[in-house]
């Protein structure tokens, strides 16, 4: 977790210089959209778009794994609690051959 966090940054840190390295004004087209911005701006904006879609593809599987957890949590929980239950010491009941009579 912690080398990929790491990998992340340096590959983010990258994209950022290369993006404030292009400074040259583009002219992006979508279907019938045109947006002239800088080189710099578009790339940041492309690598902000990837990263919100990966989020978005990930969130189902992370909450899934979430609930996933926290029912094993319960039940682990509610099994401990019965193991507890068995190992309390019941009360011994008196033998039947020892009843003592009052006279």
């Amino acid at each position: 977790m912690l080398l990929s966090l790491i990998v992340g940054i340096i590959l983010g840190a990258i994209a950022v210089v290369f993006a404030f390295q292009n400074v040259a004004v583009v002219t992006v087209s979508f279907f019938t959209w045109q947006i002239s911005a800088s080189l710099a701006i578009v790339i940041l904006g492309s690598i902000l778009c990837g990263i919100v879609l990966t989020l978005l593809v990930l969130l189902p599987s992370v909450i899934r794994d979430e609930i996933f957890v926290a029912t094993l949590k319960r039940q682990k929980r509610d099994l401990e609690n019965q193991l507890a239950q068995t190992r309390t010491p019941q009360p011994a009941a008196a033998p039947a051959g020892n009843v003592a009579s009052s006279i």
